[in-house]
């Protein structure tokens, strides 16, 4: 039945974007701001849709390869180093006959490089004397701070630590917007950077020379479906037009206008011609961004997520609540199955059925959630009816009425309280975990907190994160509610 029901989300999802150019874009501010620029340099001439914030560059790749998106920014550098694990400097003639039998091309050259580095503070770095990375060697006191990405990427951490000789443990993994805020306040001594980062300056940071050439060219390129020239020729030619059209300094220029001026990625995407001087930070205000214009886009995304979920959890849910507690043998099946879901990381399970259902967005962020709302409906429905009093059943039972109208008339009546619980128990963790869903494209208050960390900004994070604590505050009172009508009507009887 679960397959079934995927199967036609899938096939919705199809049909619905047949005709749509697809753009895709990681979790960090520049990517946000490439897909923006993508997205409106072809608005007009095609059907298109922005899917921004898709997570790192495992998810997106995987929503590329399996057609979920058309394109998306990427860099040479990562293309040859994490996705194609090459060795050496392959040209796009490389990278092109290596990716085709996938399906894939690269092309289009944005126009800058936007290389890995590690960075410290000037002061610092100025005082220990610092200023390669083969200086690092000397000191292995420092504390690192380096993102999750950049620590597990082949072209990342790992092999930078091997090529210098570095004396450092693996570092916990910190959010790369955080970890300017951190660096700033002497927590941490380096970070990784991109080269195009509009931190680097405000922070005044040193990025560290790459004496070695450790790390390879991150030109800036689209990485495509080779069906897309064909699918939408001229919202293709307007793509090609964008060859070269995006220096370092208009890169850095756009990042700055989303990072420290508060303008939205589509707002700076909006800019990319603009030469205007930096007019300096900008504090987005928190209600203003509360209820922009995408409000009632995220609320109905997020309600879709919380309450399609939670009728799926509660169908099946309820009927392995009272199976487990009328075939005893079965319940620690039952529960040890919904228990282990409970235990998988909420982005490892949305990994995986990314994988399993070959798309990204609503499908699989539908179906974690399903998941995870299983165990508390099946423990509650379980232990209210095991709960039932016997003397309940032997009357019941007394009255001639069959084991069907038993159960109907008499059990889930009774034990109607425990359900509704582990149901708002169910509804109040969706409502909090929907909001991972934004990381693989399915929308919600969540992609307001994913914008908010590649910006570092905290009104938009309260933006996402207040109104989703609301919504489960709403859905606790209205069981509380309805809770209460139900015990006043049973009094009545």
């Amino acid at each position: 039945m679960r397959a079934w029901l995927a199967l036609c989300l899938l096939a919705a999802t199809a049909s619905a974007h047949a005709d749509t150019l697809r753009i895709g874009s990681k979790r960090f501010t520049e990517s946000y701001i490439l897909g923006e620029v993508l997205r409106q340099t072809v608005e007009g001439k095609a059907p298109v849709e922005h899917r921004p914030g898709l997570g790192n560059t495992g998810i997106v790749f995987a929503a590329l390869k399996a057609g979920a998106i058309d394109l998306y920014p990427e860099y040479t550098g990562t293309i040859a180093k994490e996705i194609l694990k090459v060795e050496g400097h392959p040209t796009l003639a490389d990278l092109n006959e290596a990716l085709a039998p996938q399906g894939l091309g690269v092309a289009v050259r944005l126009g800058f490089n936007n290389t890995y580095a590690l960075a410290m503070r000037e002061d610092r770095a100025r005082a220990l004397g610092i200023r390669t990375l083969s200086d690092l060697a000397q000191h292995p006191g420092l504390k690192l701070g380096l993102s999750q990405e950049f620590i597990g990427r082949a072209d990342g951490w790992p092999g930078l630590k091997a090529a210098y000789r570095l004396p450092y443990a693996t570092p916990s993994g910190l959010d790369h917007g955080l970890a300017y805020e951190a660096i700033a306040a002497g927590r941490i001594d380096v970070m990784d950077v991109y080269s195009t980062d509009a931190k680097i300056e405000r922070y005044q940071l040193r990025v560290l020379e790459d004496d070695r050439g450790y790390f390879p060219r991150y030109d800036a390129v689209l990485l495509y479906r080779l069906d897309v020239p064909k699918r939408f020729p001229e919202a293709w030619r307007a793509l090609e037009n964008l060859e070269g059209r995006i220096d370092e300094r208009r890169m850095i220029r756009m990042n700055a206008l989303a990072e420290l001026e508060g303008k939205s990625f589509a707002q700076a995407a909006a800019l990319m011609d603009s030469d205007a001087k930096p007019a300096g930070r900008a504090k987005r205000k928190f209600l203003d961004v509360l209820f922009g214009p995408d409000f009632w886009r995220l609320t109905g995304e997020h309600l879709l997520l919380v309450f399609a979920s939670l009728a799926a959890s509660i169908a099946v849910g309820v009927p392995l609540g009272v199976l487990g507690a009328k075939a005893p043998k079965t319940e620690a099946v039952i529960f040890g199955v919904v228990g282990i879901v409970q235990t998988i990381p909420s982005l490892a399970l949305l990994a995986f059925l990314i994988a399993l259902l070959g798309t990204i967005g609503t499908a699989p962020a539908l179906s974690a959630l399903f998941l995870y709302a299983l165990l508390p409906i099946v423990r509650n429905t379980c232990a209210g009816l095991v709960g039932i009093p016997r003397g309940m059943r032997q009357a019941a039972m007394a009255l001639g009425l069959s084991t069907r109208d038993r159960m109907l008339l008499v059990e889930v009546p009774l034990a109607l309280p425990s359900i509704l619980a582990g149901i708002n128990t169910s509804a109040v963790i969706n409502v909090g975990t929907a909001t991972i869903a934004a990381f693989i494209g399915a929308g919600g208050y969540g992609e307001r907190i994913a914008s908010g960390l590649a910006l570092n900004d905290n009104s938009t994070l309260l933006a996402g994160a207040i109104p989703a604590a609301a919504l489960a505050l709403l859905i606790q009172g209205a069981f509380a509610l309805f809770e209460r009508r139900l015990a006043w009507v049973a009094r009545g009887r």
